[in-house]
Order: structure tokens, then sequence, then C-alpha cells
């Protein structure tokens, strides 16, 4: 009888294991829909990731995170309300609530993952710390800036990386350190230091937006550190955390299948792909179910904000000012590492 209980035990746990059950919703998300509008941070003003026009609309790579959950939950991409905060504000305002959730250039870390109370979601864009320098310094080489001036954000991953950079090669590296981007750029330009350091995106985006001339600016070639980049969210709310991480995934995953923002629909009514018509909500699975969310959650969002690869070709790519190659931030069947888990 002993043997049988056990044999019966075992049977109704491995039966748990596989039972799908809903994500933990907590105040985050519940607030978000009573609300009615998600309230996102984001930088100061970061061209191709994070920056209002001259009317106030913001637009980047991150702003497009914020419109793609704000389709999933609130079915309306315009749904959202951005808070433009400096790095050192950052995980402070979302700590406090004064923030739904952080898509702000932010660099994934294992202090900031943690020890603060947050969680971050995936990774949006790969990137690195670099250097630049004025053509005219004749520097071709970071390793060539011994006993340089150079102007850095206070409050980030760069002035700990700079500082490693310094000591690691001895090369007496004085940082002038700012409070925000803004002041440290302006800082660079006018003349103040002798370099520059950022994430290389950053680079790219700063020296075409407020160098004068930018072909007088050079980005050094070597990178200084890994610097993953993604949204974050405040722990405690595993529905709401699941909803953000998978619809960063779904982006991913609609650049693999060949789902754009123009065609998704055309797809869900007549593509017999399962895994497309699993993304889309066409099939008789149902993956909303398991994140709180109706069946056409990221049909919305891919036709709001397009997959990820239009995404940087809209804010990033060679067509952009910005000019970033994708490298790194390809899907992983063209040469990158852009990777999302299977979407069913």
């Amino acid at each position: 009888m002993k043997k049988h209980m056990q044999l019966t035990l075992a049977a109704v746990t491995a039966a748990l294991a596989f039972t799908t059950l809903p994500a933990h919703a907590g105040k985050d998300l519940d607030a978000i829909k009573s609300r009615g509008t998600l309230v996102c941070g984001v930088s100061t003003g970061l061209a191709g990731f994070s920056a209002a026009d001259s009317q106030g609309r913001y637009s980047g790579i991150d702003v497009d995170v914020c419109r793609a959950v704000a389709a999933a939950v609130l079915q309306d991409a315009n749904k959202v309300r951005y808070v433009p905060l400096t790095a050192q504000q950052r995980f402070t305002a979302l700590q406090s609530g004064e923030i739904d959730m952080l898509s702000r250039n932010t660099t994934w870390t294992l202090t900031r993952d943690a020890s603060l109370g947050l969680a971050f979601t995936g990774v949006t864009f790969y990137d690195g710390q670099g250097f630049m320098v004025p053509k005219s310094l004749g520097v071709t080489s970071a390793k060539q800036l011994r006993g340089a001036t150079v102007c850095v954000e206070a409050g980030t991953t760069t002035e700990l990386n700079l500082t490693d950079f310094s000591r690691t090669n001895n090369l007496n590296l004085r940082p002038v350190v700012f409070n925000e981007a803004q002041a440290a750029t302006s800082a660079y330009f006018s003349g103040r230091c002798q370099a520059y350091t950022t994430d290389a995106s950053g680079l790219a985006s700063y020296r075409s937006q407020q160098a004068q001339n930018p072909a007088d600016h050079i980005i050094l070639p070597e990178l200084i550190s890994k610097e993953p980049l993604g949204p974050v969210v405040r722990r405690g709310d595993d529905e709401f955390f699941a909803i953000v991480k998978w619809v960063g995934f779904a982006m991913l995953e609609a650049e693999e299948l060949g789902i754009t923002a123009a065609n998704a629909d055309k797809m869900r009514a007549e593509s017999k792909n399962p895994s497309v018509m699993r993304l889309l909500g066409a099939g008789n699975e149902d993956t909303g179910k398991l994140l709180g969310l109706d069946k056409e959650w990221a049909l919305r969002a891919i036709k709001a904000v397009g997959n990820y690869g239009e995404q940087f070709e809209r804010h990033l790519g060679p067509k952009t000012p910005i000019n970033l190659p994708r490298g790194m931030n390809n899907l992983w069947n063209n040469g990158g590492i852009m990777y999302a888990p299977p979407a069913r």
C-alpha cells in the first residue's frame, strides 16, 4: 500500500510540473490597466534610442519598446506617458513607482539585477563602451590616450569602466565627470576634454546630432566593455515582468518569421505556419491567456512598431544619421546573437 501511495504521489507531482499556471499578477499591471496609460522612463535625449522632437513626440528603439508594451496591454500604442530621466535618476524613479518601467539604454549588470529590487527583462541592444576624439588629436587607439582628460557621465557603468581601463593599462586617464550626458557632450565638443566615452552607439548618436562637423571626430576602434542594454521593471509583479519580456521576444520572433507591421494582418489571415499562427493569435493555442492578455497581444505590438529589424533600420541603421551596422544585433541565423525562446 505504501509503495502504491508513493507511485501515486510521484504521478501527481509529475502532472503538476506540466500544468500551465498564469504568472502572478501584481499592483503594477493593475495600476497600468486602471490608469489606462503606461508610464515609461526614457533618456533625456539620445537620438536613435529615445529623444523628443520639437513637438515633444518621442521616438527611438527604446521608445518602441514602450509603445509595443502599451499596444499589448492597453490595446493602444499611443497610451504612453514618457518621463525623461538622467542616469542618476533612472533607478530611483522606478523603485519609487514614479514610472512603470524603464526603457532607457541601461546596461544589465549583476549589481543592478540583484540589489536594487529590479529585474531586467531582456536585451534590446548589445553594445560596448568606446571613445571619441577629435581627428586633429592624431590618436588611432584608446591606449594612446595616456594622461588625457575624458568627459564622462556620472552614475553609469561607463564611469566605472573608464577607471578600470585606465588602471589596467596604466594610462592615468583624468575623468571630467558630469551629472547629465548633455553637459558631458557639450564639454567635449567645446574642447574642454580630449576625449569622450560612452557606449559606442551613443558616440555615433552624439556625433551625428551635436558635432558642428561630424567628420572632425573619430570613434576609436576598441570596445572596452560589454554593454547589454534592455528594459527594467520592479520586482513583485510576475505578470508584468513576463509581458515586457515576451513583447521583446515577439519582436525578434516576428523578424525571424518574416512578419512586419505592413503584412501582419495578412499573415494572420493566410499563413499556415504554426509558429506564425501561434504568435499572431490565429491558431487554437492562446499564448495571451498565459500572460493575462488576449490572443492578439503580439499582433498589436508588431503592427504598432514593426519587428526588431524594422525598428533597428528605422532608428539606427545605415539610412539614418547614426548609421550603425547590425553587427551583433543581427538575428542568430544571420550572424548575430539576437535570439528569442520559442513563443509556444
